[in-house]
């Protein structure tokens, strides 16, 4: 068995960006630690000023076989283009029209919490199955695959 593995996003606004991404991945916002009902009551008791309480996020897979996603508040914006980006599997199984047409929906879907669509690459078989390129709400690269 590999070893489990987090993947970490520099960002501006930590808990808008696990929202989205919660909603892109069918997670969850982790939740607080245990004997706290919400993360300000936590951070709080834990002594963590106010203005620092969006400093980072988390989503979970509710089902705890995916990776965890954090999020963590850095001062500078994006600059560049990602040397790595996430493919959302959101056509599993579909080919042509059937994919295209799940891609396209996932992508409205999407949209209206905040992404953008950058590209979309039609079907070239025998290897290209057709994506689209999008990005989050912060401008990260990603694909609908």
């Amino acid at each position: 068995m590999g070893l489990d593995v987090q993947f970490t996003f520099d960002c501006a606004d930590p808990a808008a960006l696990a929202a989205f991404w919660a909603e892109a991945l069918d997670y969850r916002v982790q939740g607080p630690p245990d004997g706290f009902d919400s993360w300000a009551q936590a951070l709080t008791a834990f002594g963590v000023p106010p203005e620092r309480h969006n400093d980072a996020s988390a989503v979970v897979d509710p089902e705890g076989t995916g990776p965890r996603l954090f999020f963590q508040r850095v001062p500078e914006p994006k600059r560049v283009k990602n040397r790595v980006h996430l493919d959302v599997r959101a056509a599993p199984g579909l080919t042509g029209e059937a994919r295209m047409a799940a891609l396209e929906a996932a992508a409205d879907r999407l949209v209206a919490h905040g992404a953008s669509r950058v590209a979309r690459h039609e079907p070239a078989p025998p290897l290209g199955a057709g994506h689209l390129i999008m990005t989050d709400p912060e401008g990260n690269e990603f694909c609908l695959d």
